[in-house]
């Protein structure tokens, strides 16, 4: 069987992307859920996974959005593990991406540790572009919520990172 990519068979598809995520309490996957509508709502192709449910991931998309809850100043341990083993520079090098996450309040208020900023640094280091800043989302608590207004900024994020990737897209 011969794979063709999706490009070849009907001219100009829209891109498709991946967007991945992390959590512990809910609220990474909260902002990622956001992020992965906003995105389909301006009509890129997403799918959306847990880091957990990723078995292998394939070159075959065309942008990565990765998120992870900030703990001790970084990104998971699962989010670290899944940047080292499956993201392979070759399949993914110059492909554009994103990166978020969810830190308390105080922690953003002060520039302190950051998964989101983590991520990105590994992401530049295998090759990938970053094409947007990296969006942090307070949370009031270890566990949260999310702080009132954390969903629609979100949102706005991913309307910006939307633009930004058709305009690569065309």
């Amino acid at each position: 069987m011969m794979h063709h990519t999706v490009k070849e068979l009907d001219g100009d598809a829209e891109m498709k992307g991946i967007v991945i995520y992390d959590t512990s309490y809910g609220n990474t996957k909260k902002i990622a859920e956001t992020i992965e509508e906003t995105l389909k709502e301006s009509g890129l192709k997403v799918d959306l996974f847990h880091v957990k449910d990723i078995k292998e991931l394939r070159g075959d998309y065309d942008f990565l959005v990765l998120g992870s809850p900030t703990k001790m100043t970084t990104m998971s341990w699962t989010v670290r593990r899944f940047i080292g083993k499956k993201i392979k520079g070759e399949e993914w090098a110059n492909k554009p991406f994103a990166a978020f996450d969810t830190e308390g309040e105080s922690v953003i208020r002060k520039g302190g540790g950051s998964a989101a900023e983590k991520i990105a640094g590994k992401l530049k280091g295998k090759g990938l572009k970053q094409i947007q800043p990296v969006f942090k989302a307070a949370v009031l608590g270890i566990k949260g919520p999310l702080k009132d207004g954390e969903i629609e900024k979100a949102k706005a994020y991913a309307g910006k990172l939307a633009s930004e990737l058709k305009g690569i897209g065309e």
